[in-house]
């Protein structure tokens, strides 16, 4: 299992390579909730997500020999863009199997940081078998999206940063596809705050973390539609979900209506860009999925910013 002293070694690793991202409040939105809200900025992290934190920090976890080998990986955008950067980073070269339908701005992105792209159909291939065997074949190291130790480490220091700025959170809600970022943020939350309480956040159409939590074991769904394009996960990861089960309270359901709202809401009232799986764990509160106390403190990590510029003109567009 991921242990506390792993976030701290990646927080380590990571010093100086990567944003501290700054921790915002925004008084509107607090009146909205009745809660003392503090956002974990991730939207303004290098690549613009989160995921460079687990990327970077496995990457430097690998030999020089590995390194020299290369990496490969899978992903919709954000974790393709993090490999993609701290491969650059790191002097490795890097493939990355992504969607035909991934969004534009995330597909040239990771172009940009020097990537090599191989596509795939989500509705009739499977990534991680197109990428295990480019692994195979290249002797290149797999760089898992969620389900890898080093990964959950990574992106749990942008907990430790939160908790480090505010220490006497009472409740603290990521955004659940994979599962990686919770896993190493709720490690982070069970040992610097026990009495917090923890809660993932997935669009109600790509709820497989929500049913596994009811059937207590892991279940798979078929490819999901939502506008959150970051967590259309079919299944939590095998490393992930035993984390998730021994750290969190509940994983809560929005619509997409709801994370479209928290997006407009972020953008008009907080001045904040965030990609709509940003805005799930915002969406929670916002909808009032999640009823607090009067004046609770509550930390939401706002994942990434990586919006499509077209999604977003449909998102502002007024109703």
């Amino acid at each position: 299992m991921i242990t506390y002293e792993d976030v701290e070694a990646a927080a380590r690793r990571l010093s100086d390579r990567i944003h501290r991202t700054p921790v915002i409040t925004c008084r509107s939105f607090d009146d909205a909730v009745g809660a003392s809200v503090f956002f974990k900025c991730e939207n303004l992290q290098r690549a613009g997500s989160f995921k460079i934190r687990g990327a970077l920090n496995k990457l430097l976890a690998l030999s020089e020999a590995e390194r020299r080998r290369g990496v490969v990986t899978f992903s919709s955008g954000n974790h393709a863009q993090g490999v993609a950067l701290a491969s650059r980073l790191t002097g490795a070269s890097a493939v990355i199997v992504m969607p035909s339908d991934a969004p534009a701005l995330k597909v040239t992105a990771t172009r940009h940081y020097g990537a090599e792209i191989v596509f795939y159909d989500r509705q009739t291939e499977d990534r991680e078998a197109i990428a295990k065997g480019i692994a195979g074949e290249s002797g290149r190291v797999l760089i898992p999206p969620y389900d890898d130790y080093a990964i959950m480490a990574g992106q749990g220091t942008a907990a430790l940063e939160l908790f480090r700025d505010v220490p006497s959170l009472e409740a603290l809600l990521t955004p659940v596809g994979g599962g990686g970022l919770l896993a190493g943020c709720s490690t982070v939350a069970r040992a610097l705050a026990p009495r917090a309480r923890i809660y993932g956040v997935e669009a109600e159409t790509a709820n497989d973390t929500w049913l596994s939590f009811q059937k207590g074991e892991r279940v798979r769904i078929a490819p999901p539609p939502t506008i959150a394009d970051g967590i259309r996960n079919l299944s939590p990861g095998e490393l992930t979900f035993p984390v998730l089960k021994k750290n969190v309270q509940e994983i809560l359901l929005v619509s997409d209506d709801e994370i479209v709202e928290a997006l407009r809401f972020l953008l008009f009232r907080a001045k904040l860009l965030v990609e709509p799986t940003g805005a799930v764990a915002a969406a929670a509160l916002l909808a009032g999925k999640l009823p607090v106390e009067r004046g609770a403190r509550v930390g939401v990590v706002l994942s990434g910013g990586n919006v499509d510029p077209t999604l977003l003109a449909e998102a502002i567009r007024l109703r």
